[in-house]
């Protein structure tokens, strides 16, 4: 089945510069017309970053932001409240930019594994050291996540949500290589079963498999673990993908949609290059042209928050590099 977006689709990763939502989500709108996305503005400061932003979904387990970054707290608070009026006022924006869209939608959240890495406790290690708490964000978190689409689909009743989980520390956490808070040591790693299943969870809060996309751009992307888990798309930083290509080449007999980050976050961007690098990706996989036309969409390798200036426009270039990219891939022959 092929899927919802047009062939030659490009889309963001997630976060922008700037700090206005209008501009943002007309930008959003502007720039990746066949596939746009909730803009995220971490530069406003507390509870507009990547974990405030999944804290303020969370049900029934309040979060607070303190010297050391985000905790689970004890009462619901007023960081928890800001992350979430915020969040609310971009979906608001987005609705007034987008009025009367019809089509896919992507929004993306902060995974259940890195976000347990990410949250502390009082007086005590990250969440991610506590199996029960480990469940129970994995919980609230899809909760809040099936209440945030609808809200969406409230409020753009055309809209078919594409759900991107981001899971940047996913490769560090299945192989023990995270640090705990005191620096002293290492985190146990994750079981893998464990890993699959709350990731699952998370993955079922959209319907359609193949709006279920998992976004990880570091090296040694788990590709077998997150189809598992029942990810329609791998999102992953092109330039990191190694010479091992079996697991690549599982996920597309299995439907996968490659959401390819050829696009460099730094320097100035080009599209021709970037075609070309998924080009090449495509032919070593040794599948046919329809499929790939039918199986990619290119982005930037990462978020553009971290772009000089406060302006929206700065991630201009790199947007448009993606779209140019994604149109020579959808042009080229066998």
């Amino acid at each position: 089945m092929s899927p919802p977006w047009p062939v030659g689709a490009s889309t963001g990763v997630g976060s922008l510069p700037g700090t206005d939502p209008l501009a943002a989500a007309t930008f959003v709108l502007d720039q990746a017309p066949d596939l746009p996305h909730v803009p995220e503005l971490p530069a406003r400061g507390v509870g507009a970053d990547a974990v405030g932003r999944a804290g303020a979904l969370l049900i029934d387990l309040p979060v607070e932001a303190g010297p050391d970054g985000w905790s689970v707290a004890s009462r619901p608070g007023g960081d928890q409240r800001r992350a979430h009026e915020l969040l609310t006022a971009d979906l608001a924006a987005l609705a007034v930019a987008a009025h009367g869209w019809t089509g896919p939608l992507k929004v993306q959240v902060l995974g259940p594994l890195s976000l347990a890495a990410s949250l502390g406790r009082p007086l005590g290690e990250a969440a991610l050291a506590d199996p029960g708490l480990r469940r129970d964000l994995a919980i609230s978190l899809t909760e809040g996540l099936r209440a945030h689409v609808a809200d969406l689909q409230a409020r753009l009743p055309g809209a078919a949500p594409v759900l991107q989980v981001d899971e940047p520390m996913l490769p560090a956490l299945l192989a023990g290589a995270l640090p705990t808070r005191s620096g002293w040591g290492r985190l146990a790693p994750i079981e893998p079963h464990e890993a699959t299943v709350l990731l699952s969870g998370v993955l079922e809060a959209v319907a359609d498999p193949q709006h279920r996309w998992v976004h990880c751009c570091g090296a040694d992307v788990p590709v077998d673990l997150l189809m598992a888990a029942g990810a329609g798309g791998l999102s992953v930083d092109l330039s990191l993908v190694g010479a091992d290509l079996d697991p690549w080449g599982r996920a597309v007999d299995a439907g996968a949609v490659l959401v390819l980050g050829a696009v460099p976050t730094r320097g100035a961007p080009d599209g021709a290059a970037a075609g070309q690098a998924v080009l090449d990706l495509w032919r070593r996989l040794g599948f046919s042209p329809s499929l790939r036309h039918q199986r990619t969409v290119v982005t930037p390798t990462c978020g553009l928050a971290g772009l000089p200036g406060r302006d929206v426009q700065a991630a201009g270039p790199a947007y448009r590099a993606a779209r140019d990219a994604a149109r020579l891939v959808a042009e080229a022959d066998g």
